[in-house]
């Protein structure tokens, strides 16, 4: 399959769950895919599944809250490639995500936006003079329905990915004229053992899968098909939201 012949991605996270399963994908449809994660351990299974399969991948190690690792990540991928035409911005720490708003700190806080917007707006903005010279330039962020729905016990978390979609909106509105279109993916997905326990309070009753349910919505947005969207947050999450998204 070839709906990313030729095209060169970025997809930060993707060591594990759904950054793993759309690095895999964009190269069974022909991307060069530049795996980045924090550990070259999990880097290079990724690289190693993805050219077994007959696909083209590097692994490049980066902790996206490093502006000097990101600056250097993208030369590094333009140096091996050429260009860059797809961003995935799905990084992002899980350690720090939980705190009521009362005992919050400003440190938690902090944390959660630098490996959230923060991150994602250096990303992005390192990529732009590619994505721009690509022509069709793609940004996928991921933001959370978490924020969307005040999710108790979640303050940090909540406001970094909020601000991700904010940051997406904004962009989408600027880089247009580039011929950039930047979306968010609020997904619902089992990467986290999250199957194990009880199903999900939405319309279907399951949690997705990154392979099945996640990657193919990203794909999408990163492909011809998805070029006259932008600004939006598209929402894999089996009817959680519905139109509050919206």
């Amino acid at each position: 399959m070839t709906r990313l012949n030729g095209k060169i991605a970025i997809v930060t996270g993707a060591s594990r769950g759904i950054g793993r399963a759309t690095a895999k994908l964009f190269a069974a449809e022909g991307a060069k895919v530049a795996v980045l994660s924090r550990t070259a351990e999990h880097i290079d299974n990724v690289v190693a599944d993805i050219q077994a399969a007959g696909g083209t991948a590097l692994g490049v190690v980066c902790d996206i809250a490093d502006p000097a690792q990101i600056d250097a990540a993208v030369e590094q991928v333009v140096a091996a490639y050429g260009g860059i035409d797809i961003l995935v911005n799905n990084a992002f720490d899980p350690m720090a995500v939980s705190s009521p708003v009362l005992e919050l700190s400003v440190e938690q806080l902090q944390r959660n936006f630098e490996m959230g917007p923060i991150a994602y707006l250096r990303t992005m903005q390192a990529c732009h003079p590619y994505l721009k010279a690509s022509g069709a330039g793609r940004v996928i962020n991921f933001a959370s329905l978490a924020g969307i729905l005040g999710m108790v016990g979640y303050g940090p978390y909540n406001m970094a990915k909020e601000a991700v979609r904010a940051l997406t909106r904004s962009a989408a509105r600027e880089w247009g004229a580039d011929g950039i279109t930047v979306n968010n993916v609020l997904p619902v997905a089992d990467t986290w053992g999250a199957a194990d326990g009880p199903p999900p309070s939405n319309a279907l009753a399951r949690h997705g899968s990154p392979e099945e349910d996640i990657a193919p919505v990203v794909l999408f947005l990163a492909s011809k098909d998805g070029q006259y969207l932008t600004g939006y947050s598209l929402t894999p999450d089996g009817g959680q939201i519905i139109d509050s998204a919206r």
